[in-house]
Order: structure tokens, then sequence, then C-alpha cells
């Protein structure tokens, strides 16, 4: 009995995840497929489909179906926020990911536009602003290897940032430290993150700017950051390319 094209998906899945296809190399031609396992050209094109929807493989143009890299990014939990990292040294955020991944970096990987907006409905919550007034926005794209992999909007009250480098357009983080370090300059020293994540196709502006293939997911972040007291002096909001990360958490477990 022929294989089905959901068959034949899961043979090429586990020959993918078995090594015989490594990340970056190309599957064999669709008809030579149709040939090794006796079916019909359209039930190789529709297992290859299942395939890349599930974000293992994407059809490259003159070059064929391509298997996807595996994330090579590990996106740290608390870890990332140690105040080792940016208080007393000089790893903001993402510079201490690319660290613990073995990866290299440089200040232009992280270019930024920054300006004042009116203030989006859930930043209004958050820092509690006038929701006619203006908030400063700070939108980064992260690139890794010159591959866009995240976009993130950090929102700030005027009065917390004003005159600070947070409110600078040079590439980079916001001076040593980054902006936690900034902030805390200005007597605001973030003490709290509550990160909130879920899933979702892109939007097509996502899908441009990071150059993401047909059928690839971003997740989605919301970061609330906040003192010691409670106050709220940064609320974010972000994209991050799906195949480019993964996600480490390490903690103690809670009483």
């Amino acid at each position: 009995m022929a294989l089905g094209y959901r068959e034949l998906a899961a043979e090429l899945r586990e020959g993918i995840e078995r090594g015989d296809f490594p990340p970056g190399s190309t599957l064999p031609k669709q008809s030579d497929l149709a040939e090794q396992y006796g079916v019909n050209v359209k039930t190789i094109r529709n297992a290859v489909g299942v395939l890349d929807a599930e974000g293992l493989v994407t059809p490259v143009r003159r070059r064929g179906t391509v298997v996807r890299e595996r994330p090579p990014m590990r996106r740290l939990g608390a870890e990332r926020y140690a105040k080792s990292k940016w208080k007393y040294g000089d790893s903001p955020a993402f510079i201490a990911d690319r660290e613990a991944s073995g990866q290299s970096w440089q200040r232009d990987d992280q270019t930024q536009t920054v300006e004042l907006v009116q203030s989006p409905a859930r930043a209004v919550e958050v820092l509690g602003v006038d929701p006619s007034g203006q908030v400063y926005a700070r939108a980064r794209v992260v690139r890794q290897d010159g591959q866009p992999t995240t976009l993130l909007t950090s929102y700030y009250r005027v009065q917390d940032v004003e005159g600070t480098p947070l409110v600078d357009q040079s590439p980079g983080p916001a001076g040593k430290g980054g902006g936690f370090a900034v902030l805390t300059l200005q007597g605001l020293e973030p003490h709290e993150v509550t990160e909130t994540f879920h899933a979702r196709m892109p939007t097509p502006e996502e899908a441009e700017v990071m150059e993401l293939p047909a059928g690839e997911p971003v997740m989605v972040l919301e970061r609330v950051t906040r003192t010691k007291d409670g106050y709220a002096v940064e609320y974010a909001e972000g994209a991050y390319a799906a195949s480019r990360f993964s996600w480490s958490y390490t903690f103690e477990m809670p009483d």
C-alpha cells in the first residue's frame, strides 16, 4: 500500500530529527523522493507542505527545500536580568543571551528609533499615564549575523527618561549596563520583571522586517518592569522569530 502524504511527512520528519538531513541541507528533489517512495509528486508536495507548516523546512527559490536551522540562541529567564550583569557589569539582557549561547555580538546588532507617541492603551494601564498624553517609545530591531530576530518596543514616562541615553537613537544598548542601568541612575532601579508570552502568526510588517519564511510563527512578549516599591518604570512588547530562539529557565522551586 502506497504511503499517504501524512505518513510520508512522518518519514521525512524522522529523517530530519535523526540527522539524515542536517540543518541547512536540502531535501532530495521531489521527483527523486517520488521515485524512492513509490508515490506521485503531488503526494511529495503535500508532505513537504506539512513539514513547511511545522517550521522544519522552507522552500527556497532555485535551491530546493531547505531544512531549517535549529534554534541557535538561548533566551535566558531570570538570569538575563541579573543585576550582576547590568548594574555591576556591562551585559544588558540581549548581550547576556548571546554570551550564554556562545554567540558573538556587535553594538549595531541592536538599532533603535525613539519618538514621543500617544500612549498605547496597555502602556496607559501599566504606567498610569494620561491616555491623551505622550510617552517615549524606544523601538529596537535586534539582529544576529545580520538576520533580524527580534522587534521590541519599550514605553517610558517622559519625566523618567527625558535627557537620558534611553532617548538616544545611537545603535546598541543605552550606555554601560543598558536601559536598566540608566533607570537606576535616575533613582528608578528595576527590581521586579513580569514577562508574559504567547505565540501567533506574524503581522505583515513583522514578517517583512524580520524576513520570516512563510509559515513561521512569532513568540510575542509583554514585559512589565517595576522598582522595589512597585513603581512601573517600563512597559515593553515585542516579537521573536520562533525558529531563532529556545527559551531557558532556571529557578528554585517555591515552598
